[in-house]
């Protein structure tokens, strides 16, 4: 039996270290150019089977849609698991990659998905750029709450309408603060600007997939929450059980143990959320979960019940998120449209 070759890649932005293991040893390593024929002519050098491993970053899912074709396998690991890389020993990047060879070797390595559709990618990275977006939008308004307040200005939030601000603006008789204020209502509007367009692209690109539409059927789920859904799931398939979708989307629970009491049982275990989760997609389903429990439907009438049966409210709002996860994903898989006799 031929034995397997691990080709394992310490990719940096310049330059690509890689090392090649078989039977425990490290055969070859090579130094090439981060770019695709460099790294596609090493690979075919190496005779099947062989295994391609490298770590999650920023290039990973560009090497994954290029390069997988010319290996038996391609493996993108999560580097947070691979505590054997960088704590133990001596570290540089040849050193790194021969380590990553042995932890694929042993089957230690914890597999990140990435999406084989170039469409659903650009779709995912347009939604990326949404939220990073909005999230600096915040920080820009909240900017400028800080400057008012510091001197003593307190601002309602329908001064950022563009005609409020400049009737209001014309009002202060601070010159300084005016200025500062003035030129941080322009950083703000810049990326105002920003968010729309993005916006834009989103609902653009979102037609291609029906099921974003059904979604929004429910209570909870608008275009945004919706497309983020869509974008960083990718398919419903990745998932064999409801509780691997949960714990992705931050709703799982784990449980942790340890020892014995003094009379030799296994300690009581406690159950908690997961940190290490996907925080977009825990945002979306969370925020969508607390529209719904107030409404006149399925998922409100389900969260007073627990209520009612003394499950606390945070406990109680977790679970109609758990619930309308599994509801979407079961459209998903059946692309079909709501029904509440599901519930």
């Amino acid at each position: 039996m031929v034995a397997t070759k691990y080709i394992a890649g310490d990719v940096h932005v310049a330059r690509t270290e890689l090392a090649i293991e078989r039977n425990g040893t490290i055969i070859n390593r090579f130094s090439v150019p981060t770019t695709i024929p460099a790294l596609r002519e090493v690979l075919q050098t190496v005779s099947r089977p062989k295994i391609f491993v490298i770590e999650e970053g920023c290039m990973s899912g560009w090497l994954f849609r290029n390069l997988h074709g010319n290996v038996d396998q391609m493996i993108v690991c999560d580097p947070r698991r691979n505590h054997y890389i960088a704590k133990d020993g001596d570290k540089d990047d040849p050193i790194d990659a021969a380590k990553l060879a042995e932890l694929a070797r042993g089957g230690f390595l914890r597999e990140v998905y990435h999406s084989m559709d170039e469409d659903k990618t650009v779709f995912k990275e347009w939604v990326g750029i949404y939220h990073d977006r909005m999230r600096e939008q915040t920080r820009q308004k909240n900017k400028i709450y800080a400057i008012a307040r510091s001197h003593g200005v307190v601002l309602n939030s329908k001064v950022f309408i563009a005609e409020i601000w400049n009737r209001w603006r014309s009002e202060i008789k601070d010159s300084e603060l005016r200025l500062q204020l003035e030129l941080l209502y322009k950083g703000y509007a810049a990326v105002g600007g920003q968010v729309t367009a993005a916006f834009k692209q989103i609902c653009k690109r979102r037609k291609k997939h029906p099921i974003i539409d059904y979604w929004e059927e429910l209570p909870g789920i608008g275009p945004v929450r919706g497309s983020t859904l869509f974008a960083y799931l990718d398919t419903p398939w990745r998932f064999k059980k409801r509780s691997q979708l949960c714990k992705y989307c931050g709703l799982g629970l784990q449980r942790s143990t340890s020892g014995t009491d003094k009379n030799g049982r296994p300690n009581k275990g406690s159950l908690h959320l997961a940190w290490q989760v996907n925080r977009r997609l825990k945002d979306a389903i969370m925020g969508a979960a607390t529209n719904a429990v107030v409404g006149d439907n399925p998922f409100g009438y389900q969260y007073r019940r627990l209520l009612k049966n003394g499950i606390t409210p945070g406990n109680a709002k977790h679970t109609v998120a758990r619930k309308l996860l599994a509801v979407m994903w079961g459209m998903w898989k059946r692309d079909e449209r709501f029904d509440a006799g599901w519930l």
